[in-house]
């Protein structure tokens, strides 16, 4: 199925969407909030049920639903995944997969990874995707480097079968932000013979948030083209351009004085703009654009290739803060200036070819791959020590100070060649086996435009590979175990000069799925073990560099039940618990310690009604709960991070094509701290956001 609506759902007028057809695709809208198929675990069409690995799809009809406007916010009913590492940060999206910093090598878009080095970041407007994808546990055998956490693959609008017409405008409140928005997304056959389709998807944003004086904007445009000549050949152009104006956020605050009050008995105010109002900038330039290319020369037979070239240009300049100035009671924050200037290119190509067959003895389905990537960095980082500090009581703003020097101004260059196979056999009609081996050729240079006499690089290669079995009862429950391990290249350099080795992985995963048919609900179950070595942490030495100290373990258990019971009745539960330990560094004080700022359990349920007939048709309502436990703020997890519980709500109606609605999230306005990084490196999470919306199809 083609991709349709901005959000069709079951049974009659979804947000934004338009007819649903009888088969899911995996590229396509997601039928309510239970999803059957997905390609982002074996990149071939595979139902959910015979995948033996934990995935949990996010469609568009509950990203609308929820009114989701960035990746954090569309995952925060996601098993297994914590989104909110670095709070309230306009300026990317960070995650936490089974215990593992996964923002930074496991974002991907269309299959296809976005790399987020350095302070070169990547990130998705969310009205651009048709569904979000949350592979949990290495993919590496598949998508080369990554993390043994897994990753997300964001699945991109592309032209519908069918007219699609479709505008929506909105606004509210950020904490004390006002802002306004408006959208469409239009597209459907561009001839009269069926051969071409189109879609124009587009956003503007306008306003702040809960920061004083901060800025959010956004403008955001994806023209796609499909050409279809006949049903065997597919070509889909794919193109997006964003431009950001925000502001840093995240402002780094003392512990005590958000977590605990301070020396004075206070804490900070989430309000409180420590970058300096008339300072704080954050400005991004990203275009994407590349193509899908697929062609079945017969039944057994099909060939596809994926290409894209991905650019982003940001600029960031702020103060940042620096724990309390001396001798003030704890009222005055020390600060520093920090400003940096990246640009990145990545250029990706993954040639598939694909057999689906029968042996004599088993049926398989075959997949033979070679990738590429070639990523460029140039990033320029300078500071100024100290800057000048600000009072967190009656802050006075305009301080000025010398320019900040650079520090790090380096030009990194990553490639990586990837061949793959992957075979799902059919041992029985009921229990499958999967096998799947990668060879990769890495090739780091970092070349340092401060003191050339000091650019290093290194080449590595690895063998990575997976192996799964799972079973498929008539009755729909599927048991599966399974073995994969994983290799991600390091970009950049210690404070010494020196490129960091490759970090290795390897998971064991056991669990369970339940999809009985017709029934309308899908339930994951899964146990995991996670060994990683080779794991960069902050350099407690030297500030924004990092040291390669050790090996991590995460051992734990998740479960995500999707629902669609009945007409109208959409909800999600997700649970996840794992115990996070050091396991190796070469500081004795950590072995045996949980890591920073990652909380180790989190819950969250969700739930969403439309009154299908009667006077109150098109109604509807819904809220739901979302819990964090604890984590620390240091690395003898002597200060602790406190758990919080959160609500959301939202209220809509829909009548002939339109569809009104109010949602809220943290509506207790809860001020809560979501991590520290450090005793001085604390993150306040989202205040009350509301937003009302008006959207019209035709």
């Amino acid at each position: 199925m083609e991709g349709q609506g901005a959000g069709a759902g079951r049974g009659g007028v979804g947000p934004g969407g338009g007819a649903v057809r009888a088969v899911e695709s995996p590229t396509g809208p997601v039928n309510g909030f239970v999803a059957t198929r997905s390609a982002t675990a074996t990149k071939t069409n595979t139902p959910l049920i015979e995948t033996p690995q934990s995935i949990t799809v996010v469609g568009r009809e509950q990203i609308d639903v929820q009114k989701a406007q960035t990746l954090t916010q569309a995952t925060q009913y996601a098993a297994g995944l914590y989104s909110g590492t670095f709070g309230a940060d306009s300026r990317l999206d960070y995650f936490i997969l089974r215990g593992f910093l996964a923002s930074d090598y496991g974002l991907y878009r269309d299959g296809l990874q976005l790399l987020n080095y350095g302070f070169a970041y990547f990130r998705t407007e969310t009205f651009g995707l048709e569904r979000i994808e949350v592979l949990r546990g290495p993919a590496a055998v598949l998508f080369g480097a990554g993390t043994p956490g897994g990753l997300i693959n964001q699945v991109t609008k592309r032209p519908p079968l069918d007219p699609l017409r479709y505008i929506e405008v909105g606004g509210g409140a950020f904490g004390q932000g006002g802002f306004g928005y408006a959208a469409f997304d239009l597209g459907g056959p561009a001839d009269a013979d069926g051969h071409w389709f189109y879609r124009l998807t587009g956003s503007g944003r306008i306003g702040g948030n809960q920061v004083e004086g901060a800025p959010e904007d956004r403008g955001y445009i994806a023209p796609a083209i499909t050409y279809k000549p006949d049903g065997a050949t597919k070509l889909t152009i794919l193109s997006s351009f964003q431009y950001d104006n925000a502001a840093v956020t995240a402002n780094f605050l003392p512990y005590y004085g958000t977590v605990r009050p301070n020396a004075s008995g206070l804490r900070i105010p989430r309000s409180l703009n420590v970058g300096d109002v008339g300072l704080n900038t954050f400005r991004r330039e990203q275009a994407y654009a590349g193509y899908e290319f697929e062609h079945a020369f017969n039944e057994t037979w099909t060939v596809r290739q994926n290409l894209r070239y991905s650019y982003v240009d940001s600029f960031q300049n702020s103060y940042i803060g620096n724990d309390y100035t001396a001798g003030t009671a704890q009222t005055r924050l020390s600060r520093y200036q920090f400003r940096d200037s990246a640009r990145a290119g990545l250029f990706q190509v993954d040639n598939q070819a694909e057999a689906r067959f029968f042996d004599g003895f088993f049926r398989h389905d075959l997949l033979l791959g070679l990738d590429y990537k070639n990523y460029n960095l140039h990033d320029n980082q300078a500071s100024t020590f100290p800057g000048p500090d600000i009072s967190i009581l009656f802050p006075v703003y305009g301080q000025r100070v010398a320019a900040p020097l650079p520090y790090l101004v380096n030009a990194n260059a990553f490639a990586q060649l990837g061949l793959y196979a992957q075979d799902q056999i059919k041992l029985t009609d009921n229990l499958t086996l999967v096998l799947g081996l990668r060879q990769d050729f890495a090739d780091n240079r970092i070349r340092n435009l401060l003191t050339p006499s000091a650019s290093t690089g290194r080449s590595d290669n690895a063998l990575t590979y997976r192996t799964a079995l799972i079973y498929n009862f008539d009755v729909g429950l599927a048991p599966y175990i399974s073995y994969s391990t994983s290799f991600q290249p390091q970009i950049g350099t210690a404070f010494s000069g020196q490129a960091f080795r490759p970090e290795t992985g390897d998971q064991i995963e056991g669990g369970v799925k339940f999809e009985p048919p017709g029934q309308g609900y899908f339930l994951t179950l899964a146990g995991f073990d996670i060994n990683r070595q080779g794991v960069t942490v902050p350099d407690p030495a030297n500030l924004f560099f990092q040291i390669q100290s050790g090996a991590q373990r995460s051992t734990g258990f998740e479960a995500q039940l999707t629902v669609t019971l009945a007409e109208g009745l959409n909800a999600i539960a997700a649970f996840t618990t794992y115990d996070l330990v050091t396991t190796k560094d070469a500081d004795p004080a950590r072995i045996g310690r949980t890591p920073v700022n990652i909380p180790e359990t989190f819950a969250s349920a969700f739930v969403d009604y439309t009154i299908p007939v009667g006077p109150w048709r098109g109604f509807g309502f819904g809220g739901g709960v979302r819990y964090v436990g604890r984590s620390y703020a240091d690395v003898a997890n002597t200060l602790k991070v406190s758990d919080f519980v959160l609500f959301d709500a939202q209220v809509h109606y829909n009548f002939d094509n339109w569809r009104i609605a109010v949602n809220a999230t943290n509506i207790g306005d809860r001020r809560f701290v979501s991590s520290c990084q450090s005793a001085t490196a604390c993150f306040y999470g989202d205040a009350r956001r509301v937003v009302a919306s008006l959207s019209y199809k035709w």
